[in-house]
């Protein structure tokens, strides 16, 4: 079936018919139901291609995604009903293939944007982009020079606050457990952070700092190379939650008690964070308010939009739970905490109490 056979069976032209299943605001509600109902009956199924050779437009987004990061699996479903709702579908391209094919599928014109989340400080693929003329957005991470629209967090505010909520616990050997510095999430974070802690006076020795993927086996690792020793830190900021979480594991499993032993505090307030075993202090990046920020610089773009490089950055709030706490002061003649890697307590491990109200 065509679409000239529902333009019989409806008794309007088969220009009317295309722009009925558009939802063409001009075509009339009375007009529209005939022609899908003329189209149910006969089975009729508007292809896609055709529909893109006749209008120019794919109606289709690209988003390019780190699969190693578990980050983006959380938030693509949001994308997803965000762009449905503008009529886009969505397309997802693993940013850890081959860069090559991820240009040339970018590049021939198989959608009508791209959403980039994965962008790293070096990466080539934001200019490319600029310099042939793909309407594109960068999400959550940012490239300088590249002249793209951009949608992300306040992350040197974000590293700041997780700072400041320790120093007001009354923490003052801290530590931290960093992202990547190639991205602008990790460099950024680190930054607020360390800067923080600088104006209060407070040290932060590389011996208490660790950098590596944002990812649980980070936290879980890089525990114990940054407790060790005589003046460990009571504290750590971790700089995303799944780190954080990975560092709450082997806390529990060398049976160091959060936040008594060790106080941590992570950032994005993943769902998993606010569960009641995990309870973290996290700092909250509003993903819902830069998913559909960015997708609405990206439909300016291809609207026709050809100024300058935008960037919004949306604001980040801490959210106090009960994985920070002041330094529990030591009791005269007690033993220290177990290190990660001693043997555990027979009994206890992690306690994670509630908040006061």
């Amino acid at each position: 079936m065509t679409s000239f056979d529902v333009a019989a069976r409806a008794g309007v032209s088969q220009a009317t018919v295309s722009r009925a299943l558009r939802r063409d605001p001009s075509i009339g509600a009375e007009t529209v139901r005939r022609v899908l109902e003329a189209a149910q009956a006969l089975d009729y199924v508007p292809s896609a291609r055709a529909r893109a050779l006749s209008t120019g437009s794919t109606q289709r987004i690209a988003m390019v995604v780190d699969l190693d990061n578990p980050l983006w699996s959380l938030l693509v479903g949001r994308l997803h009903d965000e762009l449905a709702g503008r009529g886009y579908r969505l397309t997802l391209l693993a940013g850890h293939g081959d860069p090559d094919d991820v240009e040339e599928h970018l590049l021939g014109g198989g959608v009508d944007g791209v959403i980039v989340s994965t962008a790293r400080l070096g990466s080539s693929l934001p200019a490319t982009l600029r310099r042939r003329g793909v309407p594109a957005v960068l999400l959550h991470r940012y490239v300088e020079g590249s002249d793209l629209d951009a949608s992300v967090a306040d992350n040197r505010a974000g590293g700041a606050a997780a700072a400041q909520i320790l120093l007001d616990a009354g923490h003052r050997r801290i530590g931290a457990l960093l992202g990547p510095d190639d991205t602008s999430t990790g460099r950024e974070r680190a930054a607020g952070f360390r800067s923080r802690l600088a104006e209060a006076g407070v040290d932060l020795p590389d011996t208490r700092v660790r950098e590596g993927a944002f990812d649980q086996a980070h936290g879980a690792e890089s525990l114990a190379a940054v407790l060790r020793g005589r003046h460990r830190p009571t504290a750590l900021f971790c700089a995303n939650d799944i780190i954080a979480i990975g560092a709450l594991n082997a806390a529990s499993a060398a049976g160091l008690r959060v936040p008594d032993d060790l106080a941590l505090v992570g950032f994005d307030d993943l769902e998993s964070s606010a569960w009641p075993i995990v309870s973290l202090t996290t700092i909250h990046v509003p993903f819902g308010d830069m998913l559909r920020s960015a997708v609405t610089l990206l439909l300016e773009r291809i609207g026709g939009f050809a100024g300058g490089g935008r960037r919004v950055i949306h604001p980040v709030t801490p959210v106090l739970r009960s994985t920070h706490c002041a330094p529990a002061p030591p009791s005269p003649g007690s033993a220290a905490p177990p290190s990660p890697g001693s043997a555990a307590p027979a009994a206890g491990g992690s306690a994670v109490q509630p908040l006061p109200e």
